[in-house]
């Protein structure tokens, strides 16, 4: 067995691996300017703000960047084309970096764009140094708004409008003077990407090497050696060394708010499964044994009536009719985990718990008592046939002998497959159950997160919930084996 578990962990090695990437590779997709997320969604100063106000935000905005390690490259190498730079990714806005690839694969010339870019950023400078009063005001608010329009657009009619917005908002104060002859080189230097294109150069496959010092290396790994203990100020140790990032939202460590909301998800899962099993699996042998008769088609209709409900219609239904005072049935409150202090008894604590978490966990259990014991039933069933079943009837033994000594275990191989799932649930939570009950587990953590576009809470709870649906499966493999003899770990 130690083989087989050796061997399955080896498995594991490039499975975590392509998780990583695919993990990964969602980050950098999804929606949002991460920098700007992670900032709180900060304009930079504004359109109208003043201009150490708005070198202030830039300053911000690329700290930030840095912080996150966006100034890097993304992975440890890049297939690309001989027109695109190996420095592109050196952009750490992501709509502009977007943007040059775009420009880049209308026009070849990546030292032509990127003089045009620099241009833009010029007159971007220009205009903080504009005396702003009366006169200014709407000519400002055009010009900085176009010029924030150039970064992100790539069409030639549309920039060409906006070049000539530019140049007309321009004429609507003395004070634009030197702006307007920024924006003269400006219009010069997109006529010269237009006029001295290098098509060609796309079609040349090219690849850069970056080495380790990567986006996705750093955020595996982390960027420095590992030595128990050792810490570096502004270095981080990397996912596999549990520091999954910081939130979006309030800043604090991923793993600071995953060790306050973990204890209670863990807390009403195992009490939930618990449950489950203790009740569907006796149940279920039950039903096998009293097929086709009318007490088993009363409780398969039950459950599955049960299993039918949706959960938050049944949650909502447990908080209006059993939590209020409307309808004289208020044996529970109505959410949260109560208030305890110091000067309560341990007995006093547990009741204060106990009460809050009696609704949610029968709404997490519920629905799992018709799917088992419908699992374990039909296991049971299938074993009832086997010949060493039949002759142990012929010997005479008790029925209730046949069915726990010789049935029972050969029936809970499809129990132990759905027992492998468990595991990620465990840490992912219940959704909607912790937000209708307002719990603060796993599960309203992730929701807040997903809704928030807290991508770093979202997506370490997505990579450990992968991790222990692989760990899930070793178990129950493991479990396979226990329970049947005849499963070999060699074969």
């Amino acid at each position: 067995m130690f083989k087989y578990v050796l061997k399955r962990f080896v498995y594991f090695i490039p499975t975590l691996a392509i998780i990583a990437l695919v993990t990964f590779a969602l980050s950098k997709m999804a929606p949002g300017d991460p920098v700007k997320l992670a900032l709180g969604n900060k304009d930079n100063g504004g359109e109208a703000g003043q201009t150490s106000e708005k070198i202030a935000g830039e300053k911000a905005y690329h700290e930030m960047a840095e912080k996150m390690g966006l100034h890097l490259p993304a992975f440890y190498f890049d297939l690309t084309t001989v027109a695109t730079p190996d420095t592109l990714y050196k952009y750490t806005k992501k709509p502009e970096r977007e943007n040059l690839s775009r420009l880049i694969a209308k026009y070849g010339n990546w030292d032509k764009i990127e003089a045009y870019y620099a241009n833009i950023k010029a007159v971007q400078f220009e205009m903080y140094k504009v005396q702003q009063d009366s006169t200014t005001f709407e000519g400002s608010r055009t010009l900085n708004s176009e010029i924030n329009r150039l970064f992100t657009l790539s069409k030639d009619d549309e920039i060409e409008a906006s070049l000539k917005t530019l140049q007309t908002a321009t004429t609507l104060s003395p004070n634009f003077n030197s702006v307007a002859a920024k924006i003269a080189s400006l219009q010069q230097s997109y006529s010269t990407v237009k006029t001295e294109t290098a098509n060609t150069k796309n079609f040349i496959p090219a690849i850069h090497f970056y080495g380790l010092n990567n986006q996705f290396h750093r955020w595996l790994f982390g960027d420095k050696p590992y030595f128990f203990g050792e810490e570096q100020p502004g270095q981080t140790a990397g996912f596999l060394r549990g520091d999954f990032g910081f939130s979006y939202l309030d800043k604090r460590p991923v793993w600071s708010k995953m060790k306050d909301a973990l204890p209670w998800t863990l807390l009403l899962n195992l009490i939930s499964i618990v449950l489950a099993y203790v009740v569907a699996i006796p149940l279920g042998v039950w039903s096998a044994r009293k097929k086709g008769s009318f007490a088993d088609n009363i409780v398969t209709f039950l459950l599955f009536l049960l299993n039918s409900l949706p959960v938050f219609w049944i949650a909502t239904l447990m908080i209006t009719f059993l939590t209020t005072d409307e309808y004289g049935m208020n044996f529970f409150p109505t959410f949260g985990l109560g208030e305890v202090d110091p000067s309560m008894s341990n007995m006093e604590v547990f009741t204060e718990r106990a009460v809050h978490l009696i609704l949610p966990i029968i709404c997490l259990t519920y629905g799992s008592w018709a799917y088992l014991s419908r699992q374990m039933r039909g296991g049971v069933l299938s074993v009832l046939r086997q010949d060493y079943i039949r002759t142990a009837k012929a010997k005479g033994l008790a029925e209730g002998k046949i069915i726990w000594k010789h049935a029972f275990r050969n029936s809970l191989i499809p129990i132990i497959t759905i027992f492998a799932s468990i595991f990620p649930s465990a840490i992912a939570g219940a959704f909607i159950i912790e937000n209708i009950f307002a719990i603060p587990g796993m599960g309203k953590l992730s929701f807040e997160g997903l809704v928030a576009r807290d991508y770093p809470m979202v997506f370490t709870v997505m990579l450990l919930s992968a991790v222990l649906t692989l760990i899930g499966n070793l178990v129950a493999d493991i479990l396979y084996a226990v329970v049947d003899p005849r499963i070999s770990f060699n074969k």
